[in-house]
């Protein structure tokens, strides 16, 4: 099945992978149905960089973030009106909007989100903890 990452597993992947662990590098290596990194990542990134609170910014432009994720052969995933419409349908287990809809792509495609967030983690099957 396809790998999804959360915004924080691709950042750490390309721009500190020591902060992965053994099973997230394992997965990645091994992942033979495609590593996907979403347009919601990227949107994410990109409002995370803008903020002005130093302590928030991420190791590198929402632009960069798309040439880096391309250089290592991610694969992009866009943002389909399905994925929207399934976030109406998950239990309120978590609110930030974007992790609701990187986990509502991950069941609507279907895929294997990677993930290290214990909200996320709380939604089951599709979620991977890393």
């Amino acid at each position: 099945m396809p790998l999804l990452l959360d915004t924080h597993i691709a950042i750490w992947a390309v721009a500190d992978p020591k902060r992965l662990s053994r099973q997230a590098v394992r997965m990645l290596d091994g992942a033979a149905d495609g590593i996907f990194v979403s347009a919601v990542s990227i949107w994410e990134i990109a409002i995370k960089q803008s903020q002005v609170d130093p302590r928030r910014r991420l190791p590198f432009s929402a632009d960069k973030a798309i040439e880096m994720f391309r250089a290592v052969g991610f694969l992009s995933l866009d943002i389909r009106p399905e994925h929207a419409a399934a976030v109406e349908h998950l239990p309120m287990l978590h609110g930030d909007p974007f992790d609701r809809l990187l986990l509502a792509q991950a069941r609507t495609e279907p895929m294997h989100l990677l993930s290290h967030d214990a909200a996320l983690i709380a939604y089951g099957a599709c979620v991977i903890a890393v």
